[in-house]
């Protein structure tokens, strides 16, 4: 594992690392202040090159780090940390990002558990919503982004509600007539990675990649219980126990939705982030942003149509008329 960098090092005369906020074996992920834009805080990527690298290919990634990391920092969408900077130290590349205050869906989940319940499936379609316009989002750049590793962990919610989906350690370019090229190197997390994503780079991933794991941190947020990974399921298919046996409360067509974006064969899943949110939300009316100290019930949100909001209207404004006419 790389020696991490010291708290009070500064980066490029401008970045002074705070802590540690993430770890993994490429790297960390720190929290910054960035000295020249006072009161600006920022989360800095760290990644270390293999070190067993000639001097050619490691010139090579490099090139490629710099290229990619070019196209993230054009990426303007308000689910997704804005990339401010990048460079490289020696062995190590860096990207400069947003950092995002609030805590991460996982340790939501876990707080839910802890306290015996589960996620509210309306909060959890309110964070699939903003997560599926950030994917269509870079799904639909020319050549098309992925991001191969989405999971819990990188979901984190902003204390206004906002969802922002995070790390691109895995993030891919996908280059026209070919399979894909790799941003940062690394291996997706194994119980949201779909089977044509563990063949690294010779693997063909596409759209459906991210799909896939869309829909395994659905079924782990509103179960509490982690999916088995996809070679378990592919040994023994009755390994995955449908969401509503879990939880109950999950209506049938999330988890009708949930089960179809798992399906172990690519061509079997939604060919489209689009396509999979008209499944899952459809025209339900899921509230952008919400307040946690306002709850609403799913079934509330489920009963709620344009027909029953317009008589529940008609209703409230007649009792106002009714009562306004007997107080004169």
């Amino acid at each position: 594992m790389p020696v991490p960098l010291k708290a009070g090092e500064v980066l490029r005369g401008r970045y002074r690392i705070n802590r540690i906020i993430g770890q993994g074996g490429m790297g960390s992920i720190y929290l910054a202040d960035d000295l020249r834009l006072e009161g600006r805080q920022c989360a800095l990527k760290e990644v270390e090159n293999d070190r067993s690298l000639t001097p050619e290919l490691l010139r090579e990634t490099r090139d490629q780090f710099l290229r990619e990391a070019t196209v993230l920092a054009r990426l303007d969408h308000p689910n997704i940390p804005k990339v401010s900077d990048f460079f490289s130290i020696g062995i190590r590349d860096y990207l400069i990002m947003d950092f995002v205050p609030g805590k991460d869906l996982r340790t939501l989940m876990i707080e839910a558990r802890q306290s015996g319940t589960f996620l509210d499936e309306v909060d959890v379609l309110n964070w699939a919503e903003q997560l599926a316009d950030a994917l269509i989002y870079l799904h639909s750049q020319t050549p098309p982004i992925l991001h191969r590793d989405i999971k819990p962990s990188n979901l984190k919610l902003t204390p206004n509600g906002q969802l922002k989906l995070v790390d691109f350690g895995l993030v891919k370019v996908l280059a026209p007539g070919e399979v894909t090229i790799t941003i940062l190197q690394g291996q997706g997390t194994a119980l949201y990675t779909p089977l044509e994503q563990y063949g690294g780079d010779r693997g063909h991933t596409d759209v459906r990649t991210d799909i896939y794991a869309f829909g395994a941190t659905l079924y782990h947020l509103l179960t509490n219980q982690p999916p088995p990974d996809a070679r378990e399921r592919f040994l023994n298919p009755e390994s995955l126990t449908p969401p509503r046996q879990i939880n109950p409360e999950i209506s049938a067509r999330t988890e009708k939705a949930i089960l179809w974006a798992m399906s172990l064969h690519p061509d079997e899943r939604p060919d489209s982030i689009e396509h999979f949110r008209q499944s899952l939300l459809g025209d339900r009316p899921v509230p952008l942003v919400r307040s946690a100290t306002r709850p609403v019930r799913l079934k509330d949100v489920l009963n709620s149509t344009p027909e029953r909001t317009l008589v529940w209207v008609t209703i409230g404004l007649t009792l106002v008329t009714l009562l306004t006419s007997l107080m004169k």
